[in-house]
């Protein structure tokens, strides 16, 4: 009670960043015309690529799966709209590495022609690993910008005592605003997919929380939430990254995920609002996840707002949707200014996860230019996991990974932060995503090895026991040579010769 009176935040660290938001949240989501051509990557998703089930000249409805998932930690890759399959071929990927990737390449035909999906009956009256798979077999991600297979959330759900399934709406990037728009215009599909996923992880109640600096968005939850018991809707306060779920868990229950664990470990299951709305679309009416709301802003873009968008459409049809550029943008970038990646090109697809697609003008970007430390701790208090940045950036420079791990390195959640106040521009983040990177590929490879070895260990006890078999068998037939063979002398037997044989002798 008393911490609802007094609005006390639970959270350490965290910056302000201007926000950027009115120009885009002011406006209604524009439905996008149909992109000539849709280019669906096989990786959207974390965990491994999807596989084809479709070939070159296919012809395939919207809704119907294009590639399938080859292991749980993955998600299947569904048309965007009904057409036919003009290439599977290398693409260039939405990241900053420009590195390939292959892709699905789909001619649409205008006809926007959906699958026959076959839902009926009502999800509650089904098992809860029934509607998870159902969800699995939906391609839904984390919308958020995890990526990660929501239905493996789900599953991981139901296999613990879930408490509170978190609805996360806080948006906390600057110029996002999609799942600001999306609450405000959709707020009874997103309380309906919160209790669809109560539903399935028995858990006691449904929380949506959303920064106090939607006040829109928060009434119409609330106005959607209030016929139903135990979905309750929190303001929480704006600052950055409240979204990330570790803060935003601390700041409704007040409990902290432990380092290393997961917040099923409190009882608690975090998905983003676009994921929960896409769940209630694919429970509800069988329709897997083929588009999303990306806002499109930033100072190079003529007329801010969020879109609806087809998964697979390039970037540069969402910003000819929204006016085009007035001018050569200083950067661009998919997602937040925060945490999104730099785009190489605007032909890239829209993907599963992109919260947005920004054209920042030059003022609009920081300098750049890094100077030395200045040891003023800034980054330290700014830290919303309580780590010490710059420790960990010296030993990350320095390749002394375990070094940074002794200082939290694992527990870092990227969130720039610590580079956002840094006043000598040192790009604090940079250096924690190379030394996660090589921790990574470091673990893999070992992975690597210990299944060679195993693989080594299990080839060579094959073969010892093919020999062992082998010797045996040797020997068996060596000791049965060997045995000496005892002659049986027939009995002897009286022979009776008939009365004419006695006769003729």
């Amino acid at each position: 009670m008393l911490r609802g009176l007094l609005k006390l935040p639970q959270v350490r660290g965290g910056v302000h960043p201007v926000g950027h938001k009115d120009r885009s949240a002011a406006l209604h989501i524009l439905e996008l015309p149909l992109p000539e051509r849709l280019y669906l990557p096989l990786r959207q998703h974390a965990g491994a690529d999807a596989i084809p089930v479709v070939k070159v000249g296919d012809k395939v409805l919207k809704g119907q799966m294009v590639a399938v998932a080859p292991s749980e930690i993955s998600a299947p890759v569904h048309a965007s709209s009904s057409g036919r399959v003009v290439d599977i071929a290398e693409i260039m990927a939405p990241h900053p590495s420009g590195l390939k990737s292959t892709a699905i390449i789909i001619d649409t035909d205008g006809e926007d022609r959906w699958i026959d999906t076959g839902v009926s009956g009502d999800p509650y009256d089904e098992e809860p690993l029934t509607l998870a798979n159902r969800v699995a077999n939906a391609g839904i991600v984390g919308m958020g910008g995890a990526i990660f297979p929501a239905a493996v959330k789900l599953k991981q759900g139901t296999r613990h005592e879930i408490k509170t399934v978190l609805v996360n709406g806080s948006e906390c990037e600057p110029f996002l605003t999609c799942d600001d728009r999306l609450m405000r215009e959709k707020a009874e599909e997103i309380v309906e997919g919160a209790r669809l996923i109560r539903h399935i992880l028995r858990a006691y109640k449904a929380v949506i929380a959303i920064e106090d600096n939607k006040p829109e968005a928060i009434a119409a939850m609330r106005a959607a939430a209030e016929p139903y018991g135990m979905v309750e809707v929190e303001a929480v306060p704006s600052m950055y990254p409240m979204g990330s779920a570790k803060q935003l868990i601390q700041e409704i229950t007040g409990r902290e995920v432990p380092a290393g664990a997961r917040s099923t470990s409190v009882g608690v299951l975090v998905h983003n609002v676009g994921t929960v709305y896409a769940i209630h679309q694919a429970l509800t009416y069988g329709r897997p996840l083929v588009s999303r709301i990306v806002t499109v802003a930033g100072g190079a873009i003529n007329r801010p707002r969020n879109v609806n968008a087809l998964v697979g459409t390039p970037v540069q049809h969402l910003i000819d949707a929204c006016g085009g550029l007035n001018g050569d943008p200083a950067k661009l970038i998919l997602g937040g200014p925060m945490m999104g990646v730099p785009l190489l090109s605007t032909q890239v697809p829209t993907i599963k996860g992109a919260t947005g697609v920004l054209a920042l003008a030059k003022h609009e970007v920081p300098r750049s230019e890094a100077s030395p430390c200045i040891r003023c701790a800034s980054c330290v208090e700014a830290c919303p996991m309580g780590l010490l940045p710059l420790e960990m950036a010296a030993r990350s420079r320095a390749d002394d990974f375990e070094g940074a791990d002794d200082y939290g390195l694992r527990d870092c959640i990227l969130c720039g932060s610590c580079a956002y106040v840094c006043p000598s521009h040192i790009p604090l983040v940079q250096y924690f995503q190379y030394a996660k990177g090589e921790q990574d590929a470091k673990r893999t490879a070992t992975k690597k090895m210990d299944y060679t070895v195993e693989l080594s260990l299990a080839k060579q006890a094959r073969i010892d026991a093919e020999k062992a078999a082998k010797a045996a068998e040797k020997a068996a037939k060596k000791a049965a040579k060997k045995k000496p063979v005892t002659a049986t002398k027939p009995a002897e037997t009286d022979e009776i010769k008939s009365p004419s044989e006695e006769e003729s002798v």
